[in-house]
């Protein structure tokens, strides 16, 4: 194992019910630490931007409306193997697809409204931190 770090976003559908406290619980009862985080909103053209690798795809419009249609907290977690550890304490992208006791299962209102948004690999991650994160923001 490695230690690695990752980025989250909880997603507007979260932050509009104020569950970040609820889910930073579950990062951290499963042993990642948050070593940067801030609450930002996303214009169009950054989430555009940022979820650039599925334009094209059928979802790409909508994705970019909603997670810019109100505040996300962007994070990064750092823990071991913090990628997969991540993807598993989230659950499967369909709410109802994910296993009991996962944050999308728990918090997830449908496939869109999945509340959280979780690196898909090492390399994806450290994109994804950079887009968000100077390396002076992440403190370990």
């Amino acid at each position: 194992m490695s230690v690695q770090k990752t980025l989250s976003i909880i997603k507007p559908d979260a932050t509009e019910r104020n569950l970040t406290g609820s889910i930073n619980t579950r990062f951290e009862e499963a042993g990642l630490r948050i070593v940067g985080q801030k609450r930002v909103c996303l214009t169009k053209a950054q989430a555009e931007k940022f979820y650039e690798i599925h334009q094209g795809k059928a979802f790409y419009a909508s994705l970019c409306e909603y997670i810019s249609s109100a505040p996300v907290v962007v994070q990064v977690l750092a823990g071991e193997d913090a990628v997969a550890k991540n993807r598993a304490i989230m659950g499967a992208t369909n709410p109802a697809n994910a296993e009991v006791g996962t944050i999308r299962r728990d918090f997830g209102q449908s496939i869109e409204r999945n509340v959280v948004h979780g690196s898909d690999s090492p390399e994806n991650a450290e994109t994804e931190i950079g887009f968000f994160f100077s390396q002076m923001e992440i403190v370990e």
